[in-house]
C-alpha cells in the first residue's frame, strides 16, 4: 500500500514539475511573437565600418617647358589644369611640386634625377607626369623650347591664336628628317634610363608619358618631317611603356593636328591654355 501511494506521489510530482517546464516554454514563445530579437553579435564578429577614405592624388610634373606650362598666360600648364579636372570631378587631387624646365632634354632629365629635392619630389608623389624628348627632336630647327620666348607669350585661357600672328621661325628653313630620327635611338635609350629611375625612387607611383604632337602640321614643307620625327619618338615611347605596367602614354598629337591655331601660342611651338586644357582633360581621363 505504501508502494503504492509513493508510486502515484511521484507520477504526480513529475506531472507537476512537466506542467511547469510547459507554462515557462509557452510564456517564452509568446514572449519571442510579441517581441522578437534579432541575433546578438558574437564577440568576434566584425563590426560595420566607415566606408574607406578616398585616395589624394598627389601629382608632381617632370620635364620640358610644357611640363613646366610655358605658352599658357593663366601660369597653369597641364600640371595645374589636371589637378583642376580632377577636383571638378569631385575627386581629391594636389600638386606637390612643378618641375618643369625650359629647353630640358633626356639628358637633362637623367641629371635632374639625380637631385635630391627632385628625388624626394618624386618619392612624395603617386602621380608622376613626364613631358619630354621634344627638344631632343626640334632642337636644330631653331624653335625647340631652350629659347627664351616673351613674358606675354601665348594667348589667354577661352582664346585663339591669331590670324596674322608672324611666322613661325622654323618656316623660314627645313627640317631635315634624318637629323631629326637620328636623334631619336639615344634620346629613347636615355628615356628609358630616366624611366627605369623614376620607378626605382617611387615604385608605387603611377606614370604618365606625355606624348608628343607636331607644331608644325599647318605648315606645309613641315608637315612630313615634324610627322615622322613625332610618330618615331611616340613609337619608340610606346615600346618602353609597354614592357613597364607602371607607365602609361597619354596621346595628343590628335588633339592638335589641324587645330595649331586654335590649340598653339604666338611662338607657334608650345600650347596656349585651351591646347593646355585639352591635354589636363586627356591626362585626368587616364589616370582615372
Amino acid at each position: 500500500m505504501k508502494d503504492s501511494r509513493w508510486t502515484w506521489r511521484s507520477v504526480g510530482i513529475l506531472s507537476l514539475a512537466a506542467s511547469l517546464l510547459l507554462a515557462i516554454g509557452f510564456l517564452y514563445a509568446v514572449r519571442d511573437i510579441v517581441n522578437p530579437r534579432g541575433e546578438e553579435l558574437a564577440a568576434g564578429t566584425p563590426q560595420a565600418t566607415a566606408p574607406p577614405v578616398e585616395e589624394e592624388y598627389r601629382i608632381v610634373a617632370l620635364g620640358d617647358s610644357l611640363a613646366k606650362g610655358t605658352g599658357d598666360r593663366d601660369g597653369k600648364g597641364f600640371a595645374r589644369r589636371t589637378v583642376d579636372v580632377l577636383t571638378d570631378r569631385g575627386l581629391k587631387a594636389s600638386l606637390v611640386a612643378n618641375l618643369g624646365v625650359n629647353g630640358l632634354t633626356t639628358a637633362g632629365l637623367q641629371d635632374r634625377l639625380k637631385e635630391e629635392g627632385v628625388r624626394y619630389a618624386v618619392k612624395k608623389a603617386n602621380v608622376i607626369l613626364v613631358s619630354i624628348g621634344g627638344n631632343d627632336l626640334f632642337r636644330g630647327s631653331g624653335i625647340a623650347d631652350g629659347g627664351v620666348i616673351a613674358d606675354d607669350a601665348g594667348t589667354a585661357a577661352g582664346e585663339t591664336q591669331p590670324k596674322a600672328s608672324a611666322p613661325a621661325p622654323a618656316a623660314q628653313g627645313e627640317l631635315d628628317p634624318k637629323a631629326l630620327l637620328g636623334a631619336l635611338p639615344a634620346a629613347a635609350e636615355r628615356m628609358r634610363s630616366a624611366l627605369d629611375t623614376l620607378i626605382e625612387l617611387n615604385p608605387q607611383a603611377s606614370i604618365y608619358l606625355i606624348g608628343l604632337y607636331n607644331p608644325f602640321g599647318d605648315i606645309p614643307q613641315l608637315l612630313q618631317p615634324g610627322n615622322q620625327a613625332v610618330s618615331a619618338w611616340n613609337g619608340a615611347v610606346l615600346d618602353l611603356v609597354n614592357v613597364r605596367p607602371a607607365v602609361t602614354l597619354v596621346p595628343t598629337m590628335d588633339l592638335f593636328s589641324g587645330r595649331q591655331a586654335e590649340y598653339l601660342s604666338n611662338d607657334h611651338f608650345h600650347p596656349n591654355g585651351n591646347g593646355y586644357e585639352r591635354m589636363a582633360q586627356r591626362i585626368a581621363q587616364a589616370i582615372r
